[in-house]
């Protein structure tokens, strides 16, 4: 029997209706939400017991729980953290590079939902816990660390508070947070002149390289010996180049004036057993007869009229002109002694909150924002972080809760 086919009405009919459904994907159920938070957040697979815990938590119309009990695994810290503040503890942003105590009091911090801000200025040390049979902390290498990355113990579980000052003798007052730590010295204080140390922190924490902060318009008088006002001969590279960062970046920098990476350079080159040195009160460094670090004055020939740092009273010119965009907070002055308050004044402002949240987001959703609605959820995810004492675990479950039907 021949069979008749449909009608030509019939057929596209059917054909709009398939088209229609492909071009409409359907809203992610509750098991499918909580597979993808939980992957988002720590990149394994749940547990049948977890699964089935988050999927009647979103059932509920309770994501944000969903993801928090997301965070509860380990690889959240062993992998997520790490893999998110690893870069930010080398020049070269090596995704690669060991655990340090750089790293440790970043993940140790987000695990007890301490105030985040409190990476650039806190006096806050996270070691491996007593008991686990590591090797001291020590001013001089990184084997504590080392070893505890070694050993498989679960970050989560391993990492113990502790303040910087009681672990490596540094003075409470001249901590400031991860600036401080050896890793963060060994990386950014490591020869130069110190400048290193502020650009990378704004790089990572305020998401801006000094290209995004170049304002020729801040006054010249702070930029030190060591810049040529006549790069090459040329009055008018210095003019509409050189003075767009230095004219922001020396007041700030100043912060650092009395501290130094010391390390044996032609024995250890790369500096792999060197230790932060500070200069404490009273304290003199006899290239300079003052508390400021000899690395400050070299080069001072280049150009003998330019500022030469007397001590660590950092200002930021950056609150007028193109830069006041950064949203610095008005309830600091603006200037202040040492590394701690200007830490405190990077972390204040609108740009290291946004700056947290861009990051997170990124490495939750697998891509960068795209659309007015992604720059939305930024803005709504950055007020509840600076809303809620600066938690970044509330910005990964609000990020994964987001992207969560993707």
């Amino acid at each position: 029997m021949k069979i008749k086919s449909p009608p030509a009405r019939l057929l596209l009919a059917a054909i709009t209706s398939i088209g229609a459904s492909l071009a409409q994907p359907a809203l992610a159920g509750p098991e499918e939400q909580a597979a993808q938070i939980h992957s988002r957040i720590t990149g394994v697979k749940p547990s049948v017991a977890t699964l089935t815990q988050m999927a009647e938590l979103i059932a509920a119309d309770k994501a944000g729980d969903a993801a928090y009990l997301a965070m509860q695994s380990d690889a959240f810290y062993n992998v997520t953290l790490k893999n998110l503040v690893t870069p930010w503890t080398s020049r070269d942003g090596d995704n690669f590079a060991p655990l340090n105590d750089y790293t440790a009091t970043v993940i140790g911090m987000v695990r007890d939902d301490e105030d985040f801000r409190e990476i650039l200025s806190g006096d806050i040390l996270y070691t491996g816990a007593s008991g686990l049979g590591l090797p001291a902390y020590s001013n001089s290498n990184n084997n504590h660390y080392v070893e505890l990355e070694n050993s498989g113990y679960p970050l989560q579980t391993a990492l113990e508070r502790k303040t910087q000052s009681s672990v490596t003798g540094l003075p409470s007052e001249a901590t400031a947070g991860v600036i401080t730590t050896r890793g963060g010295a060994k990386a950014f204080f490591y020869a130069g002149t110190n400048r290193a140390m502020f650009r990378f922190t704004l790089m990572n924490h305020l998401c801006r390289d000094l290209e995004q902060v170049h304002d020729t318009s801040r006054p010249p008088d702070r930029i030190r010996q060591d810049v040529s006002r006549s790069p090459g001969g040329d009055s008018r590279v210095f003019q509409n180049s050189c003075i767009g960062c230095h004219s922001g970046m020396d007041p700030m920098a100043q912060a650092f004036a009395y501290y130094d990476y010391v390390y044996d350079v032609d024995n250890d080159p790369t500096g792999e057993n060197g230790h932060l040195d500070y200069n404490g009160a009273g304290q003199t460094d006899p290239a300079t007869g003052t508390r400021v670090k000899a690395k400050n004055h070299i080069n001072s020939a280049t150009f003998a009229y330019g500022f030469v740092i007397p001590d660590d009273k950092w200002d930021n010119y950056w609150r007028e002109g193109p830069n006041m965009h950064l949203g610095w907070s008005s309830a600091l002055p603006g200037s202040g002694n040492g590394a701690k308050s200007m830490g405190r004044e990077l972390a204040n402002s609108e740009a290291f909150a946004q700056c947290q949240v861009t990051k997170v987001f990124e490495q939750v959703c697998l891509r960068a924002p795209e659309d007015q609605q992604d720059r939305n959820q930024i803005d709504n995810i950055t007020a509840s972080f600076t809303g809620n004492g600066y938690r970044l675990k509330q910005v990964y479950a609000d990020a994964a809760v987001y992207c969560a039907g993707e």
